[in-house]
């Protein structure tokens, strides 16, 4: 029993090593390409996932620590969407709105989404940058999900505003072969690339799929960055060394994006999602959270900023 502890213990030190010298690898070839040429159109936006004050209050708060926008649901109310217009025009910030259902029965689901994501585009106040989608459901079958990615490529036909479809658990791109498989039916589809949900679903760093990883990088439109690993969708904190591992991975995979953004001379928008408990882990008996969310991240905001505009 020991030897075997040791054996486990000895090859999973043995493939972090590999992936790590690989991702440092793919990290510093991709820097040096971001630090010649144009400049990059970053625009990096804040959560009001976990904040407990009113949303003038998180605006502001979004705008002092210079964040360029936020990334919020679409209000289905009339009252939610005169504030939060009057607050986007008061702090002079660039909006994404979320768009998803979440009734069990696919006729329902379908119909909630249509009706919110309708609106969300059509809207006379402020056009979004982007619409990031909480598409469907794992367990619709592929007929029934396909029609959300019919219905936003048609939306984006008509209005030109950037629809992504997110992988995200329990959604419809909720694992990485499964969304393989939609990429590979739909050339159309582009993805908010959340790639900690697929790792939680692999139990890896997704080494073993490049290809599928690959594939998918060519058609992200936004990021949500948030560290995840191979037992949870997000780090306690990324700024612990212990996690430098999927650090490493996720700043690689989201490299790869900013210099497919900056070759084509498209933009590029990232969210800083890290989220409250139970995405933060907590305290036993307490709940008190490990760490202070929004200072993670803003500490996100201002590393990815760095990274990807200092240089150039």
């Amino acid at each position: 029993m020991l030897y075997r502890r040791t054996f486990i213990k000895t090859t999973a030190m043995a493939a972090t090593a590999s992936l790590l010298r690989s991702l440092d690898a793919i990290a510093e070839q991709t820097r040096s390409n971001l630090s010649s040429g144009k400049q990059l159109d970053l625009t990096i936006l804040a959560t009001n996932w976990g904040f407990e004050g009113t949303l003038d209050q998180y605006c502001a708060k979004a705008k002092g620590e210079g964040y360029d926008g936020i990334e919020i649901w679409w209000p289905m109310e009339q009252k939610g969407q005169d504030e939060l217009f009057a607050a986007l025009k008061k702090y002079n910030l660039k909006v994404g709105f979320l768009c998803g259902a979440q009734q069990s029965n696919y006729q329902e689901h379908y119909a909630f989404f249509e009706k919110m994501i309708t609106a969300a585009a059509t809207n006379v106040f402020q056009k979004p940058i982007y619409i990031n989608c909480h598409s469907g459901r794992d367990y619709f079958s592929y007929e029934e999900n396909k029609k959300f990615i019919e219905l936003t490529t048609k939306l984006h036909q008509q209005t030109g505003i950037t629809i992504c479809h997110e992988t995200h658990r329990s959604r419809m791109l909720f694992a990485a072969p499964v969304g393989r498989m939609y990429l590979d039916k739909h050339p159309e589809l582009r993805i908010t690339f959340d790639v900690s949900h697929w790792c939680n679903v692999s139990e890896s760093l997704l080494q073993d799929q490049p290809e599928t990883v690959n594939i998918a990088l060519q058609r992200v439109d936004h990021i949500h960055a948030r560290i995840g690993h191979p037992e949870g969708p997000q780090v306690n904190d990324p700024r612990a060394p212990e996690w430098e591992s999927a650090v490493k991975a996720h700043l690689a995979w989201w490299d790869q994006v900013a210099q497919l953004k900056k070759t084509g001379g498209k933009p590029m928008t990232i969210l800083t999602e890290f989220g409250p408990p139970d995405y933060m882990p907590t305290e036993p008996y307490t709940r008190k959270p490990l760490a202070d969310q929004w200072a993670i991240n803003v500490h996100m905001l201002q590393l990815l900023r760095k990274r990807y505009l200092s240089t150039i």
